[in-house]
C-alpha cells in the first residue's frame, strides 16, 4: 500500500493521566467552579437583597428577590439545549471561551446593579454563559481523556459539582459579612480572566464540522417550553401547592411544548436535542438513574443546612461548615471510583454508592431537635462517600459508549436531565416541608402566641394571651427551655417527614441502577476517528 493511501492509525491515548490532560481539566474545573459556586453563593444573599434594594424603607418581598435565582436557572434551561448544536457548529474551544466571557461580563454587571430588576436581568446574562459551561466542559474532558481515562477525568470534574453547594454558603456569608454583597459577583472577575487566558493557551484548536441546519422549530418548542415548565415548578414552594394557577398554567403549557418537541425531534436530521441517542441502552439507563437520584438527593440535601439554621439556630456560615463533612466524604471515594470506572463496569460500582446515600437519608429521618452533631456529621460523611461513588461514574457510563461526534449532544441530555430533576426534587421537598411546618398544631399555636404577644411585657397580659393557646401555656408552665425544646422537636418532625420522602425516592433509584452494565463496556469514543481516518485534536502543551 502506498504511503498516500495508508490510513492514519487509530489514536493512542496514554493509560495514565498526563500533564497535558490535567491542563485541560484545570480549564474545565475553573469554569465549573464559577458556575456552580455562583448558584449557591447568591442563595445566601437573598435576605441582603431584600434590604439593599428596598423601596420606601420597606424590605422587598422574598418572591421578588428570589427571581435572582429563578432567572439564572431559567437562563440555564434555555441555553443548555443549544449547546450540542453550537459545539458542532462553532467548535468547543470558541464556544467555551464565549461562555466564560458571557459569565464573567454578567458577573461584573451584576455587581453594578442599582435595582432588583437590573440584577435579575444581569443574572439572566450570567445564566446564558453558565448554562454552556458544564456540558461543554464534559465534552472537552471526554475528548481529551479518551475511553481508558474517562472515569478518572470525570472524577476531577465532579469536585466542583460536589464542593460548590457545600462551600458556596460559607463563601457567600463570609463575603457579605466582611465586605459587601457586590463581592459575591466581583470574585468571579479574576477567576474568569484566568480561565479565559488559560483556555486560550491550553484547549486544542477547533475543527468544527460542516454547518448543520439549525432546528428552529425545535428551538421554538424546547427552550421556552423547558423554561415555562421550570418556572411553574419553581413557583410551587412559594404557592404551597401544586394546583395554584401560577404553577399549573406555565407548567402545563411548558409540558405540552416539550411533548411537541419530542414528537418533532425525530423528523429533522439534526434536531436541537438528539433523542435518538436514547437508543443507546447505557445512556438511557444512566439518565433514568441520574434523574431519580438528582431529584431525591439534591432535594433532600437542600434541607440539611436549613435544619441546622431553623431548628438548631446555626448561622448560614456555620451551617455551611457543618455541611463540609459531606464534601470530605466525597473527596475520599471520588478518585477511587474514578479509577475503578476505567477498569470495572459501573453496574458494580454505582449501586454501592446509592446504598450508602439511601441508608444515610433513612438515618436522617430520625432527627429531632437535639440529635447529637456527631450522629448527624457521621451520616453526612457516609452520604458523601456514596455521592463520590455515584454521580460521576453514572456520567462516565452514559458518555463512554457514544461516538466522539455524539458526546456534545449526550452531555447536553445529561445536563438537562439533571437540571430538571434537581428543580423538581427541590420543589417537592420544599412543599412537603412547608406543609409539615404549617400543619403542625404546636407550631401553629406557637406562631399565634408569638404574634399575639409581640411587644407585650406585662406578665398578666402575657398570661391571658397564653391561656388562648393551651398547648403553649402547658409548655411555658414547665419553663422557657421546655417550650423551645418542644418547638424544635416539632420543627424537626417536619424535616424528618421530608427526609422520609427523599429516602423512598432514593430507594426507587436502585431499580434502574440494577440495569446498569455489569460487564465491561465497549467504548465507541474513537469510532468517528477510525471511520474518518483522522486523529483527534492534539492537546496543546
Amino acid at each position: 500500500m502506498s504511503a498516500q493511501s495508508a490510513p492514519v492509525a487509530p489514536p493512542q491515548y496514554p493509560e495514565k493521566i498526563d500533564a497535558a490532560v490535567l491542563k485541560v481539566a484545570g480549564v474545565v474545573v475553573l469554569g465549573a467552579i464559577m458556575s456552580i459556586l455562583d448558584i449557591t453563593v447568591v442563595n445566601v444573599a437573598l435576605p441582603t437583597f431584600q434590604n439593599v434594594f428596598a423601596e420606601g424603607g420597606e424590605p422587598l418581598a422574598y418572591s421578588a428577590v428570589a427571581w435572582t435565582v429563578t432567572g439564572y436557572t431559567l437562563a440555564l434551561a434555555t441555553v443548555i439545549p443549544l449547546t450540542g448544536w453550537a459545539a458542532d457548529r462553532f467548535g468547543t474551544k470558541r464556544l467555551y471561551m464565549t461562555a466564560l466571557l458571557l459569565f464573567t461580563a454578567g458577573s461584573a454587571l451584576c455587581a453594578s446593579a442599582s435595582s432588583i430588576e437590573l440584577l435579575v436581568a444581569f443574572r439572566v446574562l450570567q445564566g446564558l454563559g453558565g448554562g454552556m459551561l458544564m456540558p461543554l466542559g464534559m465534552t472537552i474532558m471526554t475528548r481529551a481523556a479518551g475511553p481508558a481515562r474517562m472515569g478518572r477525568l470525570m472524577a476531577i470534574l465532579g469536585v466542583p459539582m460536589l464542593l460548590g453547594p457545600i462551600f458556596g454558603p460559607i463563601l457567600g456569608g463570609w463575603l457579605i459579612e466582611n465586605y459587601s454583597w457586590h463581592w459575591i459577583f466581583l470574585i468571579n472577575l479574576p477567576i474568569g480572566a484566568l480561565a479565559l487566558g488559560y483556555a486560550f493557551l491550553v484547549l486544542p484548536g477547533d475543527r468544527p464540522e460542516p454547518s448543520e441546519s439549525f432546528d428552529w422549530v425545535g428551538m421554538a418548542l424546547m427552550s421556552p417550553g423547558l423554561a415555562l415548565f421550570l418556572y411553574g415548578v419553581s413557583s410551587i414552594p412559594g404557592e404551597g401547592t401544586f394546583f395554584a394557577t401560577k404553577v399549573l398554567v406555565p407548567g402545563v403549557i411548558g409540558l405540552l411544548m416539550v411533548a411537541g418537541f419530542v414528537v418533532w425531534s425525530f423528523r429533522p436530521a439534526h434536531p436541537l436535542l438528539d433523542l435518538r441517542l436514547f437508543r443507546n441502552r447505557n445512556l438511557t439507563v444512566s439518565i433514568i438513574t441520574m434523574f431519580l437520584f438528582a431529584a431525591a438527593f439534591f432535594g433532600g440535601l437542600l434541607l440539611v443546612p436549613t435544619y441546622f439554621q431553623q431548628v438548631r439556630g446555626e448561622s448560614p456560615v456555620d451551617a455551611g461548615w457543618l455541611m463540609a463533612v459531606q464534601g470530605l466524604g466525597a473527596m475520599v471515594t471520588m478518585p477511587i471510583a474514578g479509577a475503578l470506572t476505567d477498569k470495572l463496569p459501573v453496574g458494580r460500582i454505582v449501586p454501592f454508592g446509592l446504598l450508602g446515600i439511601t441508608g444515610g437519608m433513612f438515618a436522617l429521618t430520625q432527627l429531632d431537635g437535639s440529635t447529637s452533631y456527631a450522629y448527624i456529621l457521621t451520616v453526612l460523611f457516609i452520604m458523601g462517600l456514596g455521592m463520590g461513588a455515584t454521580m460521576m461514574p453514572l456520567m462516565t457510563s452514559a458518555l463512554k459508549t457514544l461516538t466522539s461526534h455524539e458526546v456534545a449532544r449526550g452531555s447536553t441530555l445529561l445536563n438537562i436531565s439533571q437540571q430538571i430533576a434537581s428543580s423538581i426534587g427541590v420543589a417537592i421537598m420544599s412543599v412537603v416541608l412547608t406543609n409539615g411546618l404549617a400543619n403542625d398544631s404546636l407550631l401553629k399555636a406557637a406562631t399565634g402566641f408569638r404574634e399575639a404577644s409581640a411587644g407585650v411585657t406585662d406578665p398578666a397580659q402575657l398570661g391571658g394571651i397564653a391561656a388562648r393557646f393551651p398547648e403553649v401555656a402547658a409548655l411555658l408552665a414547665r419553663g422557657q427551655e421546655a417550650f423551645q425544646a418542644a418547638v424544635a422537636d416539632a420543627m424537626a418532625g417536619a424535616f424528618s417527614t421530608t427526609f422520609w420522602v427523599a429516602a423512598i425516592l432514593l430507594s426507587l433509584t436502585l431499580v434502574p441502577a440494577y440495569l446498569l452494565p455489569r460487564r465491561r463496556e465497549v467504548s465507541h469514543l474513537l469510532d468517528d476517528d477510525e471511520a474518518a481516518d483522522v486523529a483527534p485534536p492534539v492537546i496543546l502543551h
